[in-house]
């Protein structure tokens, strides 16, 4: 039994008079993140490449459009908080990736982030999106930055959040630690005792808030990730191979804006790694926000909207 609410079918929901959006609603005021609650927000589904996507889209479709890639293990509304921010300047797209949140499981286990670039491809231009600006966390920054090796002329500006060519073996072990050990629970308590324990930087009652979207109930009544956990899944195994990897001369030809965001604390993308990716894009930028780790924008999203914002609105208005 899913835990939150979703569209079902190829109408989009509404979802600014549900429980969920008065929550995101609270958690925005306590954290000081500058919003309105007349935003446009739906829930919807869209078929690529034979497979059922959810994406969450904010804002006026006369908006200028940023596509959001989410990290692994996590959903789209990983960036709810990011997405209410920027939804009043912006139209805003956040992609359920395959295997993840309310999007389809693939049917033949195929979770490469080759595979999961081309879907951010073909979700850009089953949209009908005229180059949107693409952001991209761990996971999601990877798909980001091999669909750039591809195809970047699809796109007008990079945001690629807290990963890069050159990662750290011991952070990537932190997190599939965390992962491996968190797929199936008695109840919901112990979950989320778990993840304050690993994510010191959020507080209890954001991460209570934000639960159902990592969750399932089974039909014994335990409760389970919601993302698909077999072992092939690239969040846990690293892939291989120049098809999956990027190099710091593959991103030597990343001849568009690209703003790299790492957290301070970072376990994953070490400050020295972050400084080579960016120095090695023609036009790349870094910045580092304070008082996070790998997750930049989920444990410290004021500083991570600030970070961004000069950036966004220099991309959107050139």
């Amino acid at each position: 039994m899913y835990l939150n609410t979703f569209a079902h079918g190829s109408d989009p929901l509404d979802m600014t008079g549900s429980d969920e959006f008065r929550s995101l609603l609270a958690s925005a005021g306590d954290l000081g993140i500058p919003h309105v609650r007349d935003v446009p927000y739906r829930s919807c589904n869209i078929v690529l490449r034979q497979m059922r996507f959810h994406f969450l889209e904010w804002g006026h479709a006369d908006a200028p459009t940023i596509v959001l890639l989410h990290g692994g293990h996590q959903s789209a509304h990983s960036w709810d908080l990011v997405s209410l921010h920027l939804a009043q300047r912006y139209r805003v797209l956040a992609l359920d990736q395959r295997g993840h949140g309310d999007s389809e499981w693939s049917r033949d286990v195929t979770y490469s982030n080759h595979e999961m670039s081309l879907d951010a491809e073909a979700f850009i231009g089953a949209m009908g999106l005229h180059k949107p600006i693409l952001m991209g966390h761990s996971m999601g920054g990877r798909n980001t930055m091999l669909l750039l090796r591809r195809n970047q002329a699809q796109v007008r500006a990079a945001v690629i959040v807290d990963v890069g060519p050159e990662l750290s073996e011991r952070g990537r072990a932190a997190i599939g630690g965390f992962v491996q050990a968190n797929q199936e629970f008695d109840d919901l308590d112990h979950f989320v005792r778990n993840v304050r324990q690993y994510d010191p930087y959020r507080s209890r009652e954001h991460i209570e808030r934000t639960v159902k979207y990592n969750m399932l109930e089974r039909a014994d009544g335990k409760y389970v990730s919601k993302c698909d956990s077999t072992p092939r899944r690239l969040g846990i195994v690293r892939a291989s191979g120049p098809q999956e990897n990027i190099t710091l001369d593959d991103a030597a030809g990343f001849d568009l804006p690209v703003l790299l965001v790492r957290g301070a604390n970072s376990n994953i993308l070490e400050s020295d790694a972050a400084e080579r990716f960016a120095s090695a894009m023609p036009h790349g930028q870094l910045v580092t926000v304070p008082d996070c780790g790998h997750n930049v924008h989920g444990q410290n999203t004021k500083g991570f909207i600030g970070a961004v914002g000069p950036f966004l609105e220099r991309s959107a208005a050139g």
